[in-house]
């Protein structure tokens, strides 16, 4: 099944599209799958980015590449506290950014010349706004977290308000009438020593999302139509919720991080539906007594799992050598540890979030999809032990699968010609090719 279509790809539209991704791994990936759906059809695409994390431009020879100095150094340059560093950015971006842009713009005149349409920037690059209205350069932004997650960084000014900053453990269960059907919990914790920096992070983004010419969402409407819905009405911009996008195109290709070849060959001897996949992402870390009790409770329930412990995962140790000596050969070739592999797709979820807009995710994924179970309190080997058997062995975990492929059937659907995506789609074309 050709998802994409055919009816642009044969007829080139002589458009050229800057597309500007945020050096961080759930960041470029999404940015460069959008580049991928364009370029399909039949847009010439640039891609700006930063010499901190860089993309391996190698992987797409069909764009051109133009890198910016960032001017920070390898310690400023750090995502230990993003809040600092995507601050930072913003601030150390602009002179470089809007150079590059201007440069661009003016090696497009002259009949032969493919125009430039507009600039396509993450939502968190919120200077581009002005830098793109200087230049009269329309400027639509893609936003790479859920559409609810999103909803609740918008509404930090008026939870700031209502007093529920900062989060007091003592509430952590109470519902937020403003935001059902999340707990004060669920609301977005970012580690940083910049509180007000991130505050006004958010605003700034929100705000100057709100004059943009548009939104690209990866999601889809029949996913998020209540969020989508509420959106629209706090946000009157047009958007186009084309998503999933690694429906389209596979995601392994623009990953930052080298994927372990081995989990294939060791998968190849399992049981289909058998193994859990384990992941914490590619900047979350944990402590070595969080990370011994879910090495534990793996070992404990019995069921095959592919653990990918990232290089720096673990606070203080640079792989897993707080595993006790003989752990792995305990396990009787159970168990697969590697450095970086894929996300698993359309299988059930056990969340257990770490930060930022993975606590609303984890709320929606167990109480508003029900695609998965949300591990509650703090990480322990008997919960996360009896969590994984739910899921994986009673029948919990059966209705959660049959849950997940009505929903996987719901985004095929979505893909198809008369589908929201696919319509979302069309009309985002248009849209740019109207400017």
């Amino acid at each position: 099944m050709d998802v994409l279509g055919d009816s642009h790809i044969h007829q080139k539209k002589g458009r050229r599209l800057i597309l500007f991704p945020l050096p961080l791994q759930g960041h470029i990936n999404p940015m460069l799958q959008l580049a991928n759906i364009l370029y399909s059809k039949a847009f010439s695409i640039t891609i700006i980015h930063t010499n901190f994390n860089s993309p391996n431009t190698s992987n797409y020879p069909e764009f051109s590449f133009c890198s910016i100095e960032d001017s920070s150094s390898e310690t400023e340059a750090s995502t230990a506290d993003l809040v600092a560093l995507l601050s930072l950015l913003n601030v150390q971006c602009v002179v470089p950014f809007r150079n590059c842009l201007a440069k661009l713009l003016s090696n497009v005149e002259g009949e032969e010349k493919e125009p430039i349409a507009c600039l396509i920037t993450d939502a968190t690059w919120y200077f581009t706004q002005a830098v793109a209205e200087s230049l009269k350069l329309s400027r639509i932004v893609l936003r790479t977290n859920s559409v609810s997650s999103f909803l609740v960084f918008a509404a930090f000014p008026v939870l700031s308000q209502k007093g529920y900053f900062p989060i007091r453990d003592s509430q952590s269960e109470a519902p937020v009438p403003e935001l059902p059907p999340l707990r004060v919990k669920d609301i977005p914790v970012v580690e940083t020593c910049y509180r007000e920096t991130l505050h006004r992070l958010v605003t700034e983004a929100t705000n100057q999302m709100k004059v943009s010419s548009g939104c690209i969402w990866n999601s889809l409407q029949d996913l998020d139509l209540a969020s989508l819905t509420k959106f629209q009405q706090d946000f009157p911009i047009p958007m186009f919720p084309i998503g999933p996008f690694h429906n389209f195109f596979s995601a392994s290709s623009s990953s930052l991080l080298a994927h372990d070849q081995t989990s294939i060959s060791w998968l190849d001897k399992q049981t289909p539906k058998s193994v859990i996949y384990v992941s914490f992402g590619s900047i979350a870390a944990i402590n070595e007594t969080e990370f011994l009790e879910v090495a534990w409770g793996l070992a404990n329930s019995k069921v095959p799992f592919l653990w990918v412990v990232r290089p720096g995962l673990v606070r203080g140790a640079e792989w897993i050598e707080p595993l006790p000596q003989g752990f792995l050969e305990t396990l009787d070739g159970r168990g697969h540890i590697v450095k970086w592999s894929p996300p698993a797709r359309s299988v059930p979820m056990i969340c257990q979030p770490c930060f930022g807009d993975q606590m609303v995710n984890a709320r929606y994924v167990s109480d508003v999809w029900k695609v998965g179970s949300h591990l509650e309190r703090k990480l322990e080997r008997g919960e996360v032990e009896r969590t994984i058997r739910r899921v994986m062995k009673e029948a919990e975990g059966q209705e959660i699968r049959v849950r997940i492929m009505i929903l996987k059937e719901k985004l095929n659907l979505c893909l198809n010609q008369g589908g929201s995506s696919y319509q979302s789609l069309e009309s985002l074309i248009s849209y740019i090719l109207s400017f």
